[in-house]
């Protein structure tokens, strides 16, 4: 199948081409054609399955197709900056041909950035690709027109309730008019996606695409080692790797602050990544590793979902993640485009529960690798049936006195 076979305006197909769309993802053959014939749509989908276009696509043919008129046509709700910027800026180049406006609207920029998103919301710019609660600063103070929206989108929903934004989901719901068409977009099915969609879709139409799995072109292994040995097995394994592109993911940023200074003073040029730097400063460091001025990236879980950067070679979990859908999103940076990649653990004592969960969740043992020689060895990958996830390495029975 082809984006030709969905019929698509002439506008759009030439941007599709020149970007170089072809063949659609599994996502997009199956949610495209709902949208366009006019459903509320409920996608469970993972970041990397190429959801962004699923729901850009068939929305901007239908904007297209009407009339053009002022006011906002279209609201697109994410959970952070670096995907509201994401999605924008794939949405202009879907929207290349088309006289269509866009803005993203996010927290924190300068003055200068409110003042701008203000005067694009006071014109009514076609699309809005907003996190929520920037959105709502702007809503409560009224100048915001959005009678004539008729879709709105709910991207990461499942992240979005983790973060806290449900009370700011729905108060942006109530300022929306009730006749409009709603997809909603998640990695996750529990039960709290399904009461939010409740609240929001009607009658939707249901995709699910691949959950939380990570893709077959992704090789995937892991170290056991214990704590105080793990940044000289990180050093270890990026002696041969500084041409690579690869990012180490840790839980903290503290811990990111000690990783790229440890490797800084091993002639490594790393660089940090998390919430504690300037929103202009994350966005130049972003920019360095897409454009491949910085190989080495060491962040949190700020850019394991949302970040749109094919050539990745590596992802090495220094922390495991305390989810284990954040672990399919961390290695899901990696074989992007048809490419293949690798995924590399370093597992402590204290990981292992949650390690193996995350093999759970993906049906799938991973492969434990021999430390090398100079390594004392690394804890058991043994849990108790007893420890449920407190007491972790083997259970000893105590002797009867």
């Amino acid at each position: 199948m082809t984006f030709d076979d969905f019929n698509l305006l002439p506008d759009l197909e030439d941007a599709l081409y020149e970007m170089g769309f072809s063949e659609p993802t599994p996502v997009q053959i199956q949610s495209i054609p709902i949208v366009l014939e006019g459903f509320d749509l409920m996608a469970f989908a993972q970041t990397g399955t190429g959801k962004t276009a699923a729901f850009l696509v068939p929305v901007i043919n239908q904007i297209l197709a009407q009339p053009k008129t002022d006011g906002v046509k279209a609201m697109i709700i994410v959970p952070t900056r670096e995907l509201a910027q994401q999605i924008e800026q794939q949405l202009q180049g879907f929207a290349y041909y088309a006289n269509l406006s866009s803005i993203a609207i996010y927290g924190g920029g300068d003055g200068s950035g409110w003042d701008y998103e203000k005067k694009a919301l006071t014109k009514g710019a076609d699309f809005i690709v907003a996190t929520p609660g920037r959105l709502i600063s702007h809503l409560n103070l009224g100048y915001v027109d959005l009678s004539r929206l008729k879709y709105f989108v709910l991207d990461e929903a499942d992240k979005m309730l983790d973060m806290g934004f449900l009370p700011d989901i729905l108060s942006i719901i109530k300022m929306l008019p009730e006749k409009r068409q709603n997809m909603m977009f998640s990695a996750t099915m529990n039960p709290k996606i399904k009461t939010l969609a409740m609240k929001i879709l009607h009658h939707p139409k249901e995709v699910s695409i691949a959950i939380a799995k990570p893709a077959d072109r992704i090789v995937q292994a892991a170290y056991l080692i214990h704590d105080d040995q793990k940044i000289d097995l990180l050093e270890r394994l990026l002696e041969n790797k500084t041409e690579s592109k690869l990012i180490i993911f840790s839980s903290k940023k503290q811990t990111v602050n000690d990783i790229v200074k440890r490797l800084k003073a091993k002639k490594i040029q790393a660089k940090g990544l998390h919430s504690g730097f300037e929103q202009n400063e994350r966005e130049q460091i972003l920019l360095d590793f897409r454009n491949g001025k910085q190989n080495v990236l060491v962040a949190t879980d700020i850019v394991s979902r949302g970040i749109d950067i094919d050539d990745i070679d590596l992802i090495i979990n220094f922390d495991i993640p305390a989810e284990a859908e954040d672990y399919v999103h961390r290695v899901g940076r990696t074989a992007r485009a048809k490419r293949e990649g690798l995924a590399l653990s370093l597992i402590n004592k204290d990981d292992i529960y949650r390690f193996k969960k995350i093999e759970k969740l993906i049906e799938k043992e991973i492969f434990k690798i021999a430390l090398p020689e100079g390594f004392e060895p690394g804890p058991d990958y043994t849990i108790s049936k007893f420890s449920k996830g407190r007491k972790l390495g083997k259970y000893t029975k105590p002797k009867k006195k």
